[in-house]
């Protein structure tokens, strides 16, 4: 059966596309919905973009017929644009005047005039989904760049093999097993002795050879850097591997996602000269209470946000990092010659970034359009590694199932060229860790 679907203003603002995706069915947009959209146009935000690409698509589709009746989708549906019978503010019980309760009318409306087909209010607003569901209308949230299971976990994946097969893939770096159909590309694999459950061997599925492959990062870890859990150990190895070209790290604060990170982009690029830069990058999002337009210039106004960022470099450079004795404030050298990169995802549309190795901090607060425009300017040659806690989200548009990261994570977890990992112990210190799991 057909359905009526009646889209709230944000839908369209998150995805001015969403006209096209509900198949064959009618889609009914409220005129003050329009009308709330216009207020943003004039921004220079994804926001005011969003808002300026869904009129241009309302004007080309009403060529081909008019808004006010309805015109026919390549799909089989139709688009119109609805204004109620009754004014807003007759809506009982309810503030008069109010632009969601206008849209909330509009969907009362179409219910009550189309009573041989079901109508669903579509909204990405929690509290208005439940005061039209009060009002007996059915509401959901638009799903289609949301992630179904927004844990995606890729934990390690426990095998158990004879104890002989233990000890052949100690020796020959190597081992096939069966069953590999279920394993994903680059997932981490604790091979265990069915014998003698504490004799183990941490690996990784290469899909391309259908084999578990022994870890390369040694004892001694990179850039001083050892990891101190099974899940490191494999995020290291995950990051200097060339031929992963795009990783996802998550994990909550104090698991080591940026240092593990900025470690390996060090040792690739400063110390193997296999990439010509390393970008480091970070969206621009406050905690809290903005303190406004900051003074200075550009690097002095964007140094309060990319901290974070120095804080880790001066860690990998002093004694805490890396070999005892070298300078903390080495990095300086290497940002003034260019080899290090620190600046925000502000300016990077239209860049082309070959050959450079791209970490994308906090890429939690990113929406899936914004982690796009990023991916899709890494050049040949170019590896990119998102770093973020999806609990920790800044950003009031992109939630736990509807960010970038996760986004990303789960749109790429069966291609042979990406990676994810799942950061679960804080290494911080004892603090941070109860923090992280107390609070």
């Amino acid at each position: 059966m057909k359905k009526n679907y009646v889209l709230d203003a944000n839908v369209l603002l998150h995805d001015p596309h969403a006209i096209f995706r509900f198949e064959d069915n009618d889609v009914i947009i409220p005129i003050y919905a329009i009308e709330e959209i216009d207020q943003f146009k004039r921004e220079g935000s994804e926001r005011g973009r969003n808002a300026r690409t869904i009129a241009r698509l309302l004007d080309e589709v009403r060529g081909a017929g008019t808004l006010a009746t309805g015109v026919l989708l390549e799909s089989g549906g139709t688009l119109r644009i609805a204004i109620p019978e009754r004014r807003p503010e007759l809506l009982v019980g309810l503030e008069s005047g109010s632009q969601d309760n206008a849209i909330l009318q509009t969907a009362i409306d179409i219910r009550d005039r189309h009573k041989d087909r079901p109508t669903i209010f579509v909204t990405m607003d929690t509290n208005l989904r439940i005061r039209a569901d009060a009002l007996g209308i059915p509401a959901e949230t638009y799903e289609n760049q949301r992630v179904h299971d927004p844990a995606i976990e890729q934990s390690v994946v426990e095998i158990e093999v004879p104890g002989a097969e233990v000890d052949a893939f100690f020796q020959n770096g190597s081992l096939s097993v069966a069953n590999v159909a279920d394993l994903l590309p680059n997932s981490a694999v604790l091979l265990r002795d069915a014998g003698a459950p504490s004799h183990t061997a941490l690996g990784r599925f290469d899909a391309a050879r259908g084999q578990i492959v022994a870890l390369r990062v040694g004892r001694e870890g990179v850039m001083g850097v050892r990891p101190r859990n099974k899940e490191q150990a494999f995020a290291l190895d995950l990051l200097l591997d060339d031929s992963v070209r795009l990783i996802t790290l998550i994990g909550k604060a104090g698991t080591g996602k940026t240092l593990l990170a900025l470690a390996a982009a060090l040792k690739r690029t400063t110390e193997d000269n296999a990439y010509s830069r390393l970008l480091v990058s970070r969206p621009i999002m406050p905690l809290g209470r903005d303190l406004g337009f900051l003074p200075g210039d550009v690097d002095e106004k964007l140094n309060p946000w990319m901290q974070p960022i120095f804080d880790n470099l001066e860690f990998l450079f002093s004694n805490g990092g890396t070999r005892p004795g070298r300078d903390a404030r080495g990095f300086v050298e290497l940002l003034e010659s260019g080899q290090i990169q620190v600046e925000p995802l502000t300016y990077i549309r239209g860049r082309s970034l070959p050959h450079q190795y791209l970490i994308v901090d906090e890429a939690q607060n990113l929406t899936p359009h914004e982690v796009k425009t990023i991916i899709t300017r890494c050049g040949e040659g170019t590896k990119i590694v998102l770093t973020g806690d999806p609990q920790q989200i800044d950003n009031p548009y992109v939630d736990h199932a509807s960010n970038g990261l996760l986004v990303v994570a789960e749109r790429f977890r069966r291609e042979r060229i990406a990676g994810h990992v799942v950061l679960a112990k804080g290494e911080r210190s004892e603090l941070a860790e109860l923090a992280a799991n107390l609070l």
